[in-house]
């Protein structure tokens, strides 16, 4: 009965948390609104591509503190601040527009505050997810992940239905909706972390290098309360409540389970493993069977005897579970910068697009047919903008599923994944460079959508399998850094090649009648680049390779 309540109620968490994740994503609908909103303020090509690069900014920017900040004091706060600051990102916005002035300065600023509460509130869910679901956590994953590639889609397809051709309503469309979604979402998020352990019955059976005890330096200054509960919310860092691994001769075959598991090292210098909060209670013997069930103490259910196994589930087995690489001992790690160069070229790539789908259709569309009105390009630059998150969404789902299946089935490693994403975003590439009749431009941007949502699916998986599922948001937060970098690259040299093209008007609004000459240069870069990815993601997978064999040979991990 227990279970079945705790199974729905994680249930209902993972469905808030696709819900926030569906509203933290608005990011990539900029291009259904950036030109018009660049010619009512009569905005360069390279200027809007700065607003949009600054909301690019937030989201990926300060990964590193948002995730430090989700690490510590857990998930919830971190929804609430985003709700909060996704409003006062896109409000200005529909100001700006309706009186058609504004600051560039200004608007980055506001652009910024957009991006940084998506990438709250989105790390949050992500994080939600993965302590919900240790044992899928790919499959888990995957669904806010998703949710957040079809955030564009959804947001565009209901503009266009209830507010069609009409940028100011969708603009309000935008900054209501998103705030209202992730604050909704807010109140069922919730952290309910596995746990197959229940209490000891008795302490005599044990020895003193078995029993919980706290190697923290502060043991006299932690906060207590209730039964002596640790007053911490649940999916904060475990990192101040650890216990040292130590067996003796008569656990048996949890040794060779056990042996795996590299030390982390506390404060103090000593190796320690590190166990969940949730998992430093000891319960009397009078709790409510809920308070046994769902916290725990070091005994795996399945054991029979007191000290014949301190761990059994095949979560705490898993090598995110073992391993601990965070912080500055993650910039000393090989498999952190090949994997941030494979974020940050591949990423990059998708952002040109996704940031400029909607000037690729103008310059198309405008050669093709100089006739066309400007309520059939918003019409055209929201069909891309949903294509492109359809893709996003439809890539994000099957890299998250399809690494897992990877993993499970096949015993292969999740960054095949990022080969497929490569191949995908070099097809696009080719296809970017070659249509000039805007009716099939919907393959750059549907497979760009795909190529990104592959990428992006399945890096959270990797990361969490490669540093550590404790540190996952703060890792994740240096991940997203390299698309700060290579986005500002592409983006900004994709708006200078456009601007060489552009004629301005009598009443000063640009366009470039050059059609497909308007931006081709840009992809030919692009196209090296997914050659570059193709080869560093391809040595990333031989390098993590051996690095797996070299530990199964030595038994324990080494970082």
């Amino acid at each position: 009965m227990v279970d079945r309540q705790l199974h729905r109620a994680r249930l209902i968490s993972s469905v808030a948390a696709t819900v926030i994740s569906l509203a933290c994503g608005t990011n990539y609908v900029y291009s259904a609104w950036a030109p018009q909103f660049a010619d009512k303020l009569h905005l360069t090509t390279t200027e809007s591509n700065l607003i949009g690069l600054a909301g690019n900014l937030g989201m990926y920017s300060m990964g590193v503190p948002v995730g430090l900040f989700i690490d510590h004091r857990g998930p919830r706060p971190a929804v609430i601040a985003g709700a909060l600051l996704l409003g006062l990102g896109y409000f200005p916005f529909r100001s700006a527009f309706d009186s058609a002035s504004g600051s560039v300065a200004l608007l980055c600023f506001f652009s910024y505050l957009s991006g940084l509460g998506g990438c709250m509130a989105f790390a949050a869910s992500v994080k939600t997810s993965a302590l919900n679901w240790p044992h899928h956590r790919g499959t888990a994953t995957a669904f806010p992940l998703a949710a957040f590639g079809l955030s564009a889609f959804f947001f565009s397809v209901f503009g266009s239905f209830f507010f069609p051709g009409n940028t100011s309503a969708f603009l309000m469309v935008l900054a209501a909706g998103t705030s209202g979604l992730t604050f909704f979402g807010f109140f069922f998020l919730r952290v309910f972390p596995h746990t197959s352990y229940h209490t000891v019955p008795s302490t005599a059976g044990l020895s003193d290098s078995q029993q919980l005890r706290r190697t923290s330096s502060e043991d006299a200054k932690a906060p207590r309360r209730g039964r002596g509960l640790p007053d911490v919310e649940p999916g904060m860092s475990p990192t101040n409540y650890t216990t040292p691994v130590t067996l003796t001769q008569g656990m048996g075959g949890a040794e060779d389970g056990l042996d795996q598991e590299p030390p982390s090292t506390s404060r103090g210098g000593s190796a320690t493993r590190p166990i969940d909060v949730e998992a430093a209670r000891a319960p009397h013997a009078t709790d409510e069977p809920e308070d046994i069930d769902e916290t725990s103490s070091l005994m795996s259910k399945s054991s029979s005897l007191p000290g014949d196994v301190l761990v059994q589930n095949s979560v705490d087995m898993d090598r995110s579970h073992r391993i601990d690489i965070r912080g500055w001992r993650l910039l000393s790690n090989v498999d952190f910068w090949q994997l941030f160069a494979i974020m940050g070229i591949l990423a990059g790539i998708g952002l040109m697009t996704i940031n400029n789908i909607g000037h690729d259709v103008n310059a198309l569309w405008k050669r093709y047919d100089d006739s066309v009105s400007e309520a059939f390009l918003i019409q055209r630059q929201q069909m891309h903008v949903s294509i492109l998150s359809v893709g996003s969404f439809l890539g994000r789902l099957l890299s998250g599923v399809g690494s897992d299946f990877l993993v499970k089935i096949l015993g292969a490693s999740r960054a095949w994944c990022l080969v497929v994403a490569s191949f995908v975003f070099f097809i696009a590439q080719i296809f970017a460079i070659n249509i000039a009749n805007p009716h099939f431009l919907g393959f750059v941007s549907g497979l760009s959508g795909l190529g990104y949502g592959f990428l992006f699916g399945v890096f959270p998986s990797i990361v969490a399998e490669t540093f550590g599922i404790h540190g996952l948001s703060q890792n994740w937060g240096f991940m997203t850094l390299s698309p700060v970098i290579s986005g500002n690259i592409f983006n900004l040299f994709y708006g200078t090649v456009f601007d060489s093209h552009s004629v301005v008007g009598d009443g000063g609004e640009r366009s470039c009648p050059d059609g497909l000459d308007c931006y081709r240069n840009a992809y030919f870069v692009t196209l090296g680049a997914c050659g570059l990815g193709l080869l560093v993601t391809l040595s990333t997978i031989r390098h993590q390779y051996q690095q797996r064999l070299k530990e199964d040979g030595k038994g324990p991990a080494e970082d």
